[in-house]
């Protein structure tokens, strides 16, 4: 309107800097942080922390707005810290898959530019490989700054690298927080796991961390100083963008370096957890932990999990423990969750069998994002509330990427016709819940009938003896390719292939079922994702069943 102000004249750009800000005041003298036996602060410490460091980053190492700072670390807290220091700092955060070899990190260092790397004693060797192939090219080498462990060091020459304390301690309180000029200025740049194809840079806004957060705090319904156990990886996704969710509520990290599931049940039991979240399989995990191991819950511990569609036997496994299931659903490209399984009180009612089902569902767009769709990837129409007609899930929102680091064509491609093309196959429900089916790349396609490989698992996943399952499609001469799973078995179980092949025949439609049964460990992303691109290569090798074989089915 006429003399008014973009926003208005107290327009403020939105960023997540802003909760550590408010926290440190709020919540100044509660927990912020808690590690192991010794590592503890309050919100007061870590903004003041933070503060430090990202005036350390700037005076010390010259970083200049939109430059990278890359980390590799597990969930430790001086990566928590990371993840408001060098925003402080103006700079553009990259963490790193701590499951990436040498080559792989010297990829990403040199694709995103990163001028300095923050590295975990684990994985200096790592590291160190990484720069050694960089030195080979003509790319700029980054920095190294050490975080150690106290105790754990390992033979490395103090000299050889800056540690983290003492950058820490080359700051000052005085700096001034370098604030996006633009809302959506990047914030963190994302490499993709890498499930399907070579890993891509996803650049993340301010805005949309920022509004992505609030929407974790509501579908997590967490409630200002929750306790939040970092059972998802910190570099996946900014750890779903809960590393600056639970600051907005003033709550207190737990810090896992490792993931198993006696650590999961002491520091909930010990640090009287209200929320973590997990792929499917640290569901698994839990549910499969020896008796010995578990403990009982302390209260309402409220489980996000995504990732991965979760097998309802999961959900409901995790339920009779006394966890309650938050099912989300996204992608990198989304900031993790996008869509929720919102849940209703009439469904209580209904068998457990059924809830879980229902739940498991990917549900509707989280109050963050504006639209989701299944749409034919074609004419672009929505699909029919069927439950029966699949199109592609499509997203649109401020909580979707900027685009693709360095890539335009992928970054248009993903973008076509004004959604954001997930690659995911679903239907929508009467009630207007999204179900997947597959991954476009996923989906069998047998004698001209589609198999989707989730609905094959589920059926797997029921079978009392099966821990992990996986469905790929084998070439066949005469079908086209055929279900082919990988199963890996609970422990002191045995079961044959025949045995697992007659049980789904008995439980799905006969050209659902599968041909091929392979026992082994299943490949993974550190997310818990399934790399069947892996075991699609595998299942190819095999060739065409051979007939004697076929004429068992």
């Amino acid at each position: 309107m006429e003399g008014t102000i973009r926003c208005g004249a107290n327009y403020v750009p939105l960023s997540p800097i802003s909760f550590l800000e408010r926290s440190a005041v709020v919540y100044r003298d509660r927990l912020s942080i808690v590690y192991g036996d010794h590592v503890k602060f309050t919100w007061r410490e870590t903004h003041q922390r933070c503060l430090k460091l990202a005036s350390s980053l700037h005076s010390r190492f010259r970083i200049s707005p939109r430059d990278v700072v890359a980390v590799l670390a597990p969930n430790i807290p001086e990566m928590y810290e990371l993840h408001f220091a060098v925003p402080m700092a103006g700079a553009v955060l990259c963490t790193l898959n701590i499951r990436h070899d040498s080559k792989m990190v010297s990829t990403l260092l040199k694709h995103s530019n990163a001028k300095l790397l923050f590295v975990d004693y684990e994985f200096i060797d790592i590291a160190k490989g990484a720069i050694e192939i960089m030195s080979k090219s003509t790319a700029t080498m980054p920095q190294i700054v050490l975080i150690p462990d106290s105790g754990k060091l390992p033979a490395v020459p103090k000299s050889e690298f800056l540690e983290y304390e003492a950058v820490l301690a080359m700051g000052s309180l005085d700096f001034e927080i370098r604030r996006p000029d633009d809302e959506c200025d990047p914030i963190a740049l994302n490499y993709t796991s890498g499930t399907t194809s070579n890993p891509k840079g996803v650049v993340y806004s301010h805005r949309g961390a920022y509004l992505n957060s609030l929407a974790a705090v509501l579908l997590n319904e967490m409630r200002s100083m929750s306790v939040y156990l970092w059972t998802v990886p910190m570099f996946h996704c900014n750890g779903w963008c809960l590393t600056w969710a639970v600051a907005a509520q003033g709550g207190t990290n737990v810090c896992l370096r490792v993931v198993t599931g006696k650590g999961i049940f002491e520091c909930i039991s010990r640090h009287q957890v209200t929320h973590m979240g997990g792929a499917p399989t640290v569901l698994n995990m839990i549910i499969n932990a020896p008796a010995m191991e578990r403990l009982p819950l302390p209260g309402k511990v409220t489980v996000m999990t995504g990732g991965a569609p979760p097998p309802s036997q999961v959900v409901f496994g995790m339920e009779q423990l006394g966890f309650d299931v938050c099912h989300a659903y996204g992608l990198t490209e989304t900031y993790g969750p996008g869509t929720v399984s919102t849940w209703k009180p009439e469904w209580n009612e209904l068998p457990l069998e059924t809830r879980a089902k229902l739940k498991s569902r990917q549900g509707v767009n989280h109050l963050g994002l504006e639209e989701v769709d299944v749409k034919d990837p074609v004419t672009m129409k929505s699909v029919a509330w069927d439950a029966k007609t699949i199109g592609e899930v499509m997203f649109r929102g401020n909580t979707v990427m900027n685009g693709y680091l360095k890539d335009t064509r992928a970054t248009q491609e993903a973008f076509k016709d004004g959604w954001f093309r997930s690659g995911d196959l679903g239907v929508r429900h009467s009630d207007g819940y999204i179900e997947l089916k597959d991954r476009s790349k996923d989906i069998i396609i047998s004698g001209g009938e589609n198999i989707s490989t989730i609905e094959v698992e589920s059926v797997l996943f029921r079978h009392p003896a099966v821990l992990e399952a996986a469905v790929v499609g084998r070439p066949d001469d005469h079908w086209g390719e055929t279900p082919c799973a990988f199963v890996k078995l609970k422990d002191g179980y045995e079961l044959s292939g025949d045995e697992l092949i007659a049980y789904c025949l008995n439980n799905l439609p006969r050209y659902m079922a599968p041909r091929t049964v392979v026992f082994q460990e299943l490949p993974k992303t550190s997310t818990g994702k399934t790399q069947k691109f892996v075991l699609r290569e595998q299942a190819k090798a095999m060739g065409s069943l051979p007939s004697r074989e076929k004429s068992k089915l």
